[in-house]
């Protein structure tokens, strides 16, 4: 309740019946009186000034009424007012929504880009837009057929745009199957609220095959003499206003290839198949913002070959070598030619005939080619390299447009039928010294050939066919005369093998002919004498060495040098030390008789010091190392280049650092050990701390020191095997280190 004025009332929609407001009246006024838009649904009870609902409010039909209301006399005269009562009528959710139509279709190809919109639906909401109440979310209920398990299309949920999942940009094929229906359904209250109300629709999507496809493999002849760019192919994008290009991989200095804003791609220059005899590109579609729309399609261009290339002669002259005794029909040798037009194409299919022979035979030619293949064949056994040592031929080479020359020579070769022959058959005796060096000379044999010079028919191989059994001569023929020069291979020994009865054969390294054979012709005989020489003593071993302790004993034996005479003789070989350190080894003499051997030998059991006289005009010399293996026999020093020295007076905590040596080698020990003597005052006063393996600590144990020099008694063992120490007096000068005279 309240008194008449200007008023706004907000009231929801619906609900029927009710009371609003009471106004109360002010004398003189006894009554009340509302006009204006009461639509049969808004009055006031006059009496007592009730303004009330007799019926329900509607948002979708009327959002506000306003109403004239005034008090009254009991004249009927207006006391207050008009005043303007506004009645505001607020929405309730009580319209669903409603698709603009009760079936929907469109249109997707197969391969579009995923999230692509390609049609749309719309429902409207008769509620207030400016409230939950009409806020409208689209969602696919269900999807038939659903063949994947997973959903093929995407919904916009604000805009209502279908578009292809990744899915079904991937899997949609009007092959298998080119008709879907969905169940499209969009609620108000945002799709937040479980009363919210929900409405559906089916949409039909019809799959049609992808525009954006790769065309088939594009074939371009070669060299086309049409005027460039020439149009190709064409590709077609499955959206509209999208931007073409070409790209490619192999990273070409130029790509022949464009693409116009049509699609229409052209080949802008004329192609080479043996430059380069196919391409792979690729085409692109862009939006405006650089952005690929369809999945990239690969572009194969083949190049088509025409006859443009002649046959090329492998080589400049062919040259084919045939023995004099080559049979007819036999397949002597090969002409190869080339072309560089396609292979197994007639453009390159090659045709072989012999144009002309030189010199020539009157009746017919020696030769006949094949023609696919170039093959060279005898004609005729005709051939004789006394009369006619080669031919040449002009071989005529063909394809279906061009021809080219290929010069072939045949050189006959001389068949091996004459065997080496021996000037002599003995050359009797050779006599040589056992001292001669390795690869001397000691015979030169011939031999002669009646075959072509300077072939395999007609040169010489000497061996020594039989009385060498170590191969101790080697025989070496010279290129051109075919002379033989026999030579020492291996050491001559007059004490194992004083005579050599060789016989030597001469062969050829081409096969001889059915029917020829070498024989005694092809031998000859001589003998070696070898003379004695007498030859230096021999040791048994270059370098002798042996390894002893330092300490070992004076007498004690430290190895057996042993040499002997080859010529087996029983005269005295005679052993002495000479070097640097021979004055502390002495040799004894020992003479052993071998059973197995009628040789004598000495061994050297010892070594001495001292020369022996030379017994024998023959001398040899070895070498003798002893390698001595120090043992720990000097016991540890100390090693200070100054005297330990405190600054008096002592304050305590003060140090010195004192060092050992041993002249051992190092490896005798790990670390040296120091301790003070067992002496009263040392204990007392001074104490010793290991620093490393060399060194120590000497510290004062208190700061009670006159100014003078103290010994300490110090023990250094070296730990090593066996272990050996050293007492040593230290000087430790205990003096004032600011006197110029006392410390420094």
């Amino acid at each position: 309740t309240g008194p008449l004025k200007d008023m706004d009332f907000f009231i929801p929609e619906g609900g029927g019946v009710r009371f609003i407001y009471q106004f109360t009246s002010e004398p003189p006024a006894v009554s009340f009186r509302a006009n204006g838009e009461k639509d049969g649904i808004i009055d006031i009870v006059p009496k007592t000034g009730i303004l009330y609902l007799n019926g329900s409010l509607d948002w979708e039909t009327k959002t506000v009424h306003k109403l004239q209301v005034e008090s009254l006399d009991e004249e009927g005269n207006v006391v207050k007012g008009p005043y303007t009562i506004t009645i505001h009528v607020e929405d309730i959710n009580d319209n669903p929504p409603e698709f603009d139509k009760t079936e929907y279709t469109g249109v997707v190809r197969q391969n579009s880009r995923p999230g692509k919109p390609f049609m749309q639906v719309h429902a409207t909401d008769r509620d207030d837009p400016t409230t939950p109440h009409a806020q409208l979310r689209y969602s696919i209920l269900h999807h038939f057929p659903n063949p994947y398990g997973e959903m093929l299309f995407e919904i916009d949920s604000v805009t209502g745009e279908i578009s292809p999942s990744k899915t079904g940009s991937y899997y949609l094929d009007p092959q298998k199957q080119d008709t879907f229906t969905l169940v499209v359904t969009v609620k108000d209250m945002a799709g937040m609220s479980t009363n919210a109300f929900t409405s559906s629709t089916d949409v039909i999507i019809t799959v049609k095959e992808s525009l954006w496809k790769a065309p088939p493999t594009i074939h371009v002849q070669e060299n086309s003499t049409q005027v460039h760019p020439v149009k190709i192919s064409q590709v077609q994008s499955n959206e509209p206003n999208v931007i073409y290009d070409l790209f490619e991989k192999e990273k070409l200095p130029r790509l022949p290839f464009s693409i116009d804003q049509n699609g229409v791609i052209y080949v802008t220059e004329p192609l080479d198949r043996e430059e380069k005899d196919t391409y792979v590109f690729y085409a692109v579609t862009k939006d405006n913002e650089g952005e690929l729309v369809d999945k990239p399609l690969q572009i194969s261009v083949i190049v088509e070959d025409i006859n443009d290339n002649p046959p090329v002669c492998q080589q400049a002259l062919t040259v084919i070598e045939v023995q004099e005794n080559e049979g007819e029909g036999s397949n002597i040798g090969t002409v190869f030619a080339t072309d560089m037009d396609k292979e197994h194409t007639l453009n390159s299919r090659l045709h072989f005939k012999i144009e002309s022979q030189v010199p020539p035979i009157p009746s017919s030619n020696l030769f006949v080619i094949q023609q696919d293949t170039g093959v060279l064949q005898l004609r005729s056994h005709s051939l004789n390299k006394r009369i006619v040592s080669n031919y040449s031929l002009k071989v005529l080479v063909t394809d279906e447009v061009f021809q080219t020359i290929c010069d072939v020579r045949i050189n006959v070769i001389d068949i091996n039928d004459r065997i080496p022959i021996f000037e002599k058959s003995d050359y009797h005796n050779v006599t040589v010294a056992e001292s001669l060096p390795v690869g001397t000379v000691i015979l030169e044999i011939q031999a002669t050939d009646g075959d072509e010079p300077a072939t395999g028919s007609s040169y010489i191989i000497y061996q020594v066919k039989e009385g060498d059994p170590n191969n101790t001569f080697t025989i070496e023929t010279d290129p051109e005369t075919n002379r033989g020069f026999v030579k020492i291979n291996k050491d001559l020994d007059f004490e194992e093998t004083p005579v050599y009865n060789l016989v030597i054969n001469a062969t050829n390294p081409e096969p001889l002919v059915s029917g020829v054979q070498y024989n005694s012709s092809s031998l000859t005989l001589f003998k070696v004498f070898v003379t004695n020489v007498d030859e230096p003593p021999v040791f048994r071993k270059t370098v002798y060495k042996a390894e002893v302790s330092e300490d070992i004993p004076v007498d004690t034996m430290v190895m057996t040098v042993e040499a002997y005479d080859p010529e087996g003789d029983t005269k005295t070989v005679l052993k002495e030390v000479r070097g640097k350190h021979a004055q502390y080894l002495k040799c004894r003499k020992r003479l052993f008789n071998e059973i197995s051997s009628p040789s004598r030998r000495w061994r050297c059991g010892g070594l001495v010091a001292g020369d022996l006289p030379a017994a024998e005009s023959q001398k040899s010399r070895t070498t003798l190392t002893l390698q001595l293996q120090d043992v720990n026999d000097n016991p540890p020093l100390l090693a200070m280049d100054y005297p330990a020295f405190f600054c008096y007076p002592l304050s305590g905590g003060e140090r010195t650092i004192i060092q050992a040596t041993d002249a051992d080698k190092q490896w005798y020990y790990s670390t040296f050990t120091f301790s003070l003597a067992h002496d009263r005052n040392a204990i007392n006063n001074w104490e010793i701390s290991k620093v490393n393996a060399t060194h120590a600590y000497l510290s004062p144990k208190h700061a009670n020191f006159e100014e003078k020099v103290y010994i300490v008694p110090v023990i250094i063992n070296d730990n090593g095997q066996p272990p050996l120490e050293r007492k040593v007096n230290l000087e430790v000068n205990v003096c004032s280190c600011s006197s110029e005279n006392s410390c420094f």
